[in-house]
Parts: structure tokens; C-alpha cells; sequence
């Protein structure tokens, strides 16, 4: 008999690619992490794991149990959803991990509304960017996650995650006032090619999409100051050290001193937000009015 939660740690070892990783995301010691894969083999009679100097990887056989994995674990999911709406009454904690935008934008009046139709339900909140966000809901560090695509992000058919789409933004063009396409209504993105840029970190995901709209257009920005922080990129941008793209949402508000925001013609980068929970999970009797909540935000926010 297959040990359902030595399935789990499997699954973080695929999704980590090293058994310390695993072992960080699981809250175990790597030495424990081994130990229950190396039972897991013995349960199914077959190696599953090829460990090498930069990782691991699955053989085929680990290939091949990876796919009922996530079977199993929704189903579980599914089950502990079900018995919870048996139990009676949603009441109880949900922890959500959203980036710093998301959470004004929707997680803050989606709290509002679970107030006032589901006083029973608690929203525990933690700031993560997108690719930080996903990895904390599939090993079980969080239920929910509303996160941005990117480069890499799990897809819609991913069978680990459900995902509920809330809303598309665009990125506009934030200019110095005295830059040459400052008086335009709007800027064409191959016309910033020989501007100098400002933007995320590589490996936010906003960086990506800056870097992906620009690529589309025929050019690599060239990225000379970096930050995670938007006000600290409009703060760059009026000091005249170059240009850059920002979420519309992420500059509502914002005083812009010598600054200009104009929108991008043509192809321009778009940040997609979504909900996600664990494949199975959204019918459980806490998350599904969560999931409406941030639904219904969503729609009242005005992104254009």
C-alpha cells in the first residue's frame, strides 16, 4: 500500500529539484525526506529517483507515479472538502499569499466582503510575488495564492492547481518630463529601444513581462537600475535615469513629480492576475467563498 504522504514529498522533490529544497518547503530534514522516499520505493518496487551532482530527477517508473500523484492528492483534496461541508459551517482560517498590488487591489476588499457574508471566515495574509506565491500553495505552506502569469508559471491545465482568472491590466509607459516622446498620447515600444530602463529584478515576474513586450517588439532593454518597488521606479524615472513599464494599478495614486505616464500602442505588456489553490481544494467550504469574494472584487476594479 502506497503512503499517500510520501506522495506529497515526491511530488515537492519533482517540483523542488533537489531533496534540501524539498525538505525546506516540507518543513523537514533532508535526512527524513530520503528516508520517506526511499520507503516509498520499497512500497512500489521500483527506483524512482536518479540523484546526481546538481539534483534530481525522476526515472520513468517516478515519471509515471507523478502523474497519479496528482490524482490522488486532488482527490484527497476533494475529500477533505467534502467532509468539511458535511462538518456544517464555514468558519475557520485561510491563509492567502499575494503580491503587494494584488493585495490593495483585490485581496483587501474581497477581506471587506467575506465581513459582512461570512463572519465565520478568517484571512491570514502574506506578501509574495507571483513565483514566490504558487510554490508556497503546492507544498501546503499556503491555501491560496493570486498571482501573475509568467515565464514558466504553471498553466491552466496544470493538474496540481485550479485556477480562477480575475483580472488583466496593461503596462504604461512612464517617461522623465523631459524625454523626447514625452509629448506623444501614446508611445510605441520599439521608439524606447535606445532609452536606458528601470525595472523589477530579474525574476520578478513583471521583469519578465517588460522583457517579453519589449523582445516582441524587436529589442532587449537595456536595464541599467533595477527595483521591486514601483515608487522607487517612477522616483528614477523622474530623476531623468531612464524610462520604464509599470502596471497601471501599480500607479494609481502615485505623484509622479517629473514624471509622465503615457499608454503603450501596439503590442505592450499585460499583467493576467489569477486565484489558485490546490487541485481538488476549490469546492472546500472555506476557500470556495474566498474565491467569490476575490471574484467579485475583481469585477469592481476599475483597471482602464
Amino acid at each position: 500500500m502506497i503512503d499517500p504522504r510520501r506522495l506529497r514529498i515526491l511530488r515537492a522533490v519533482a517540483d523542488h529539484r533537489t531533496v534540501t529544497a524539498a525538505a525546506a518547503a516540507l518543513y523537514l530534514t533532508p535526512s527524513a525526506v530520503s528516508q520517506q522516499l526511499s520507503a516509498l520505493e520499497q512500497e512500489t518496487g521500483h527506483a524512482l529517483l536518479i540523484r546526481g551532482g546538481k539534483g534530481v530527477r525522476l526515472t520513468p517508473a517516478g515519471e509515471i507515479l507523478l502523474s497519479h500523484t496528482h490524482a490522488v492528492l486532488a482527490q484527497l483534496e476533494r475529500a477533505e472538502a467534502e467532509l468539511a461541508a458535511y462538518a456544517g459551517g464555514a468558519s475557520g482560517e485561510v491563509s492567502v499569499v499575494a503580491f503587494a498590488t494584488g493585495i490593495a487591489e483585490v485581496v483587501a476588499p474581497a477581506i471587506g466582503l467575506l465581513a459582512a457574508d461570512h463572519p465565520g471566515i478568517r484571512v491570514r495574509v502574506r506578501d509574495a510575488e507571483g513565483d514566490e506565491s504558487l510554490p508556497l500553495v503546492l507544498d501546503g505552506a499556503a491555501d491560496l495564492a493570486v498571482a501573475v502569469e509568467y515565464r514558466g508559471a504553471p498553466g491552466v491545465d496544470d493538474p496540481r492547481l485550479s485556477r480562477v482568472p480575475l483580472h488583466a491590466e496593461p503596462f504604461d509607459a512612464v517617461l522623465p518630463a523631459g524625454h523626447p516622446l514625452a509629448d506623444r498620447d501614446h508611445v510605441e515600444l520599439a521608439a524606447l529601444a535606445i532609452s536606458d530602463w528601470i525595472s523589477p529584478y530579474p525574476g520578478n515576474p513583471c521583469h519578465d513581462m517588460v522583457v517579453r513586450a519589449c523582445e516582441r517588439v524587436g529589442f532587449q532593454p537595456r536595464v541599467v537600475h533595477t527595483s521591486d518597488d514601483f515608487r522607487a521606479i517612477v522616483a528614477l524615472v523622474s530623476a531623468g535615469a531612464g524610462v520604464a513599464l509599470v502596471p497601471r494599478s501599480a500607479l494609481r495614486g502615485m505623484e509622479l513629480r517629473s514624471a509622465v505616464v503615457r499608454p503603450v500602442s501596439g503590442p505592450a505588456a499585460t499583467r493576467r492576475v489569477f486565484a489558485a489553490v490546490r487541485r481538488g481544494a476549490e469546492r472546500h467550504p472555506l476557500l470556495s467563498p474566498v474565491l467569490d469574494a476575490l471574484g467579485k472584487a475583481a469585477a469592481d476594479l476599475v483597471v482602464g
